[in-house]
């Protein structure tokens, strides 16, 4: 069940009709069919680190156009059956890192990729992927190509992470199951990924970004929404080309077409990425998906943390909670 303790009754209920285009699916549909006509796989090769319970790859998948998309595929030392998966995407600003940065996925016994955002390095980690397209819009990456769906950022890095999908599947010791999971930006991928890919194991997303945006952007001041309000303040005969750009990117459009159980987490004080958003999300999850039954899901806030949601506390839950998908008939502990 949903744990919702300290919220209004009017957010639990918040369910907007986000703006949504006629050509939505067949704008993805078309995106992903073209990046898909490309082999996934790159280059693969062992990455010596200091960890020497796990194993290490660095991976470099094709991405949005085929384009070289880097990653960290770790994976428990000297397990050689097949394990379920977990694709991690990262939060904006921040690339891969380094492979001893994250792990709790590997740790608790999956293969995990983490992929790194195209572009975004260096504010908050190294990253190895560029972003090699140059289209009118603002300095930052929520505003890089925004006049034009086909041109922005969004696309290429949803495009991405689709392709990460398909690249962890390609790896070996990999069983059929696999799970995304991600904070902030990395919740919004994670989001995007469920409505695109029909057949995901799990979706755990917390704090996501890119959630009725167009709300958000009017409502808060922090990056990335309020970046593209001081585009918008500087170039003010750009707002309906902006909107129609953001339309194509709404996670809450993704979610409606999501079949796959998700578990969501939201500070109840989050003003970069406010809860709103993702009650929508929540609250729209799975309704358009075609099947007779609404997938599983719960929710879980935090009232008086922000940005930072749960923390140690929700990855212990977002670990039991995966345990209990991926392994339902598991009754040994």
């Amino acid at each position: 069940m949903p744990d919702t303790t300290g919220i209004a009754d009017d957010l639990r209920r918040y369910a907007p009709r986000v703006a949504e285009p006629d050509d939505f699916d067949e704008f993805w549909r078309g995106t992903l069919a073209r990046a898909s006509a490309v082999p996934v796989l790159v280059d693969v090769h062992p990455e010596p680190t200091d960890l020497r319970l796990l194993d290490c790859w660095d991976v470099t998948f094709a991405g949005f156009d085929g384009e070289p998309v880097r990653a960290w595929y770790t994976r428990p030392a000297g397990v050689a059956t097949a394990l379920p998966a977990v694709v991690e995407y990262a939060g904006y600003g921040r690339g891969r890192g380094l492979p001893h940065e994250r792990l709790t996925w590997p740790v608790a016994g999956y293969a995990h990729l983490l992929m790194d955002n195209r572009g975004q390095a260096g504010q908050y980690a190294p990253g190895d992927t560029p972003d090699p397209h140059g289209a009118p819009g603002g300095p930052w990456p929520a505003t890089w190509g925004i006049l034009d769906p086909r041109d922005y950022h969004y696309r290429r890095l949803i495009t991405d992470a689709v392709r990460a999908v398909e690249a962890v599947r390609a790896l070996p010791g990999v069983d059929d199951r696999v799970a995304v999971v991600g904070n902030s930006q990395g919740g919004g991928l994670a989001l995007a990924v469920a409505g695109l890919v029909d057949d995901l194991s799990a979706v755990l997303t917390t704090a996501p970004f890119l959630c009725d945006i167009r709300r958000a952007v009017q409502s808060t001041d922090p990056a990335p929404y309020g970046e593209i309000a001081r585009y918008l303040a500087v170039h003010r005969e750009a707002e309906e080309a902006v909107w129609h750009t953001l339309s194509y990117v709404d996670a809450v459009s993704f979610a409606r077409r999501a079949t796959a159980p998700a578990q969501f987490g939201v500070g109840g004080r989050d003003t970069v990425c406010p809860p709103r958003g993702a009650f929508a999300a929540y609250n729209h999850y799975g309704a358009s998906n075609g099947r007779p039954v609404p997938p599983e899901r719960e929710m879980h806030v935090y009232p008086f943390n922000g940005h930072e949601g749960g923390e140690a506390a929700h990855v212990r839950r977002q670990m039991r909670w995966l345990d209990t998908v991926l392994h339902p008939d598991d009754t040994s502990g």
